[in-house]
């Protein structure tokens, strides 16, 4: 599945893979040898943790991999603010309770709902995706579905 990033997102993930693969690999490396040089392998739990966390930093560096491999970067001059999209603002109206919140549809990547950034992916994000502002998103929650009425659409 492509993820969906800003051109920040997708230059963030390079920077880190970078530091991935220049710093932090060679450093596991170190790890690993410092340990080995320690004795008896069957015993060492130094080396043990030394080769687990290096098998963590790959799986890691796999991972990011195969994400900006399939990121698609999104121009934010040329979103389309009559439906909810990704990258898009959307203010909404929880129709039960009346309180009013704005999220920006993101990414997994960039998802932060402290920031106000929700995964297209999510429950939320889903219900809110192709809606026209005025229209309501039914989202289907643990304890019900939820009705969001969208009030506003900006980018």
């Amino acid at each position: 599945m492509s993820e969906y990033v800003t051109k920040e997102t997708f230059e963030k993930m390079k920077a880190d893979l970078h530091h991935m693969k220049s710093v932090d690999r060679p450093a596991a490396s170190k790890a690993i040898a410092e340990a080995r040089e320690k004795g008896d392998l069957k015993e060492n739990a130094e080396y043990d943790s030394a080769k687990e966390a290096q098998g963590m930093l790959e799986a890691k560096i796999k991972q990011l991999e195969g994400i900006i491999a399939t990121s698609k970067i999104v121009d934010t001059t040329t979103i389309d603010t009559s439906r909810v999209s990704i990258l898009t603002r959307v203010t909404i109206t929880n129709m039960a309770t009346k309180k009013t919140v704005t999220y920006q549809i993101v990414g997994e990547q960039e998802a932060d709902l402290k920031a106000g950034k929700i995964s297209a992916s999510s429950p939320i994000g889903k219900g809110l995706m192709g809606k026209l502002k005025g229209e309501i998103a039914e989202v289907q929650a643990p304890n019900g579905i939820l009705k969001f009425k969208v009030e506003g659409i900006t980018v």
